[in-house]
């Protein structure tokens, strides 16, 4: 399901249709990526994430389980939880609907100690015997959200589940409205934020906003002074309510920019992290975790997540 940036939203097309899938079995990470994959590090990297601010330590991968030869992307970290959360695919080279029955392919967690990740283990999200396409994990609480293209489905739809003891069950459709269009996103208290392609936007993925109120999502609002002709999403609130950090294109590639909210409007946003850098989540220390992307010569070879430490 790697999006590779934006590709998750490009599989609305994924039919999921086998009649028989018993044979589809969970593997390891490590047994899943192709025995010629080749780990890149920051010395083999030809275009590495550079810093545009003095209150971070430079980029540097993630220290611990996380990072392999395949390709990590999506980190999310909930405020209330040590628990880091990703989507892994063993080869990034691999399309979206072969990357389906793969067995490795979805959604993964780890514990997050001082800035460092152990035990990695799959998040199961659907039947043994059913095909899912998992990726886009949020969490709050005893709840993850994540969009999925899967068997009895048609298109690419948002999801929720329960968390029970050391799993997760009672998976069914979240409760967004169609037409507000909702790309992947961030509940902070009782306002939903979310990068869409619907009308009425300034181009590209527009930042949107909606309140709940009695229940229910309000229709969402632009965040104009976020928001340009070029792509503006992923969305990430700091725990505080006080930063919007979200990904935008810079100079040709994904970036990380901060927009602080003073008297209930956000600033101008703030460059922090450009080339191939893009959906940030922060700890509760104030430590930036990204993707990092490694490119050659226009092919997307590997992804990892990547952190900046706060100073």
């Amino acid at each position: 399901m790697i999006r590779y940036f934006i590709i998750f939203y490009l599989i609305f097309f994924v039919f999921l249709s086998c009649e028989d899938n018993s044979d589809i079995k969970y593997i390891s990470r490590e047994d899943a990526i192709p025995d010629d994959a080749v780990k890149i590090t920051p010395d083999t990297d030809l275009f590495p994430p550079i810093l545009h601010s003095n209150d971070w330590f430079d980029p540097v991968p993630l220290a611990g389980d996380v990072n392999t030869a395949g390709g990590e992307d999506s980190p999310f970290i909930p405020i209330d939880d040590n628990t880091f959360y990703f989507f892994f695919t063993p080869d990034v080279s691999v399309p979206a609907e072969e990357q389906v029955a793969d067995g490795a392919t979805g959604i993964y967690q780890a514990d997050l100690i001082n800035a460092e990740t152990f035990n990695v283990k799959r998040i199961v999200l659907q039947d043994d015997d059913k095909l899912a396409l998992d990726g886009c994990p949020f969490v709050r609480g005893d709840t993850i959200w994540f969009c999925s293209a899967r068997e009895g489905y048609t298109g690419l739809h948002w999801f929720k589940a329960e968390k029970v003891d050391d799993g997760w069950t009672n998976w069914q459709l979240a409760d967004f409205k169609s037409d507000y269009a909702v790309g992947e996103f961030h509940i902070h208290n009782d306002m939903l934020y979310y990068h869409s392609l619907r009308n009425g936007g300034m181009g590209s993925y527009d930042i949107w906003q909606s309140k709940m109120i009695n229940g229910n999502w309000l229709s969402p609002v632009n965040i104009t002074t976020i928001n340009t002709t070029e792509l503006d999403g992923y969305p990430f609130i700091k725990a505080d309510g006080s930063e919007l950090w979200f990904t935008r294109t810079y100079q040709g590639t994904p970036a990380i920019y901060r927009s602080i909210k003073t008297n209930d409007s956000w600033s101008e946003p703030e460059l922090i992290i450009s080339q191939f850098a893009g959906e940030p989540t922060l700890d509760l220390d104030g430590n930036i975790y990204f993707v990092h992307h490694f490119y050659d010569n226009g092919v997307m070879l590997e992804a990892d997540i990547y952190i900046a430490k706060k100073k």
